[in-house]
């Protein structure tokens, strides 16, 4: 299942980066441009900083409960409703359908997975705007490392539960799976296993309609 890959070397922008240095390091040493290029350069790594963040946090579990720890996530990435039970498959995993977009998918639930991903088809269908990340995103598959683009689920339901604002990651790579990952695992209040039994307990449960 996906995994975020944490360094991906490019070559390209590593030759545009090595290029961009040694312009600086020539600029510096311009008396009237030096403190000009000094300001520039702190405003541009704050900016990448930024940017780097912020993607991280819609894509990486980890990072968005440190961002949530600091009051940095918005306060639409609560997963609400009751308490959703699902019975394990009996091909070992647990699968339980998801509505998004307009349309149905199931979903296979693997806390393996560091992002939600979709294929290519179940993006299209449901609407998503799928658009190419600032920086770029590799996934370890079980088929080896790929490319994955991004879009936003505005509203996900599976059973009584109900997730908003879902980063998910989208590539053809996945073929017809979809898979809810650790970035929607972490945002529920908890969720266990019980024997034969995958049991979701979202925040602040509350009133949801049924769609499972």
């Amino acid at each position: 299942m996906p995994n975020l890959v944490d360094l991906a070397p490019y070559l390209p922008p590593l030759g545009l980066l090595l290029g961009a240095i040694v312009v600086i390091v020539v600029l510096r040493r311009i008396p009237i441009l030096g403190r000009v290029v000094d300001v520039s350069l702190l405003l541009g790594l704050a900016f990448v900083l930024a940017t780097l963040v912020d993607q991280d946090g819609r894509t990486s579990p980890y990072v968005a409960s440190i961002m949530r720890a600091l009051n940095l996530s918005p306060s639409a990435e609560k997963v609400t409703g009751t308490e959703t039970r699902v019975r394990m498959a009996r091909d070992g995993h647990f699968w339980i359908n998801a509505q998004f977009g307009g349309t149905t998918r199931r979903m296979l639930v693997d806390s393996g997975a560091t992002v939600t991903a979709l294929s290519a088809d179940s993006a299209t269908d449901a609407g998503l705007d799928v658009q190419q990340p600032a920086s770029p995103i590799l996934l370890r598959t079980a088929n080896g490392t790929i490319h994955a683009q991004t879009a936003t689920v505005d509203e996900l339901r599976l059973g009584n539960v109900v997730a908003r604002d879902l980063p998910v990651v989208v590539s053809p790579a996945f073929g017809d799976v979809d898979v809810l990952g650790m970035n929607f695992l972490s945002r529920l209040q908890s969720w266990r296993v019980e024997g034969n039994t995958l049991i979701l307990v979202p925040h602040h449960p509350q009133g949801a309609r049924a769609t499972s």
